[in-house]
């Protein structure tokens, strides 16, 4: 999938594009097919090292999009299920890994 990344604290040049694994959700967690992504401010304080988070690192902290798949011992959402979220890292990406207690279950599609 494409990310972006951050390899290192800094202006807006430290943005890249990366090809990464479709992550797998563990236990507790729901892989989100992300159809949008908030921009908010606390993302620059995260790429600058203001708010620091361990590098690298997928800015983005809130989504929304379809339920891909579901770990173990989630039972707020299933697959095809339509969600948003917020206050998860990681939402500059193609998918990401959310816990499950987090959405806001839109419905199925």
């Amino acid at each position: 999938m494409n990310a972006i990344r951050v390899q290192q604290y800094g202006d807006p040049e430290v943005l890249r594009v990366d090809k990464t694994l479709i992550p797998v959700p563990g236990e507790g967690q729901a892989l989100i097919k992300l159809h949008a992504c908030g921009v908010n401010f606390i993302d620059v304080y995260h790429r600058t090292g203001l708010y620091k988070v361990p590098v690298p690192f997928t800015p983005g902290m809130e989504g929304a999009g379809v339920v891909e798949s579901i770990g173990t011992n989630v039972t707020e959402v299933q697959p095809g299920d339509r969600v948003a979220y917020a206050m998860a890292l990681g939402s500059y990406a193609e998918y990401a890994l959310v816990p499950g207690w987090q959405f806001i279950n839109l419905g199925p599609r």
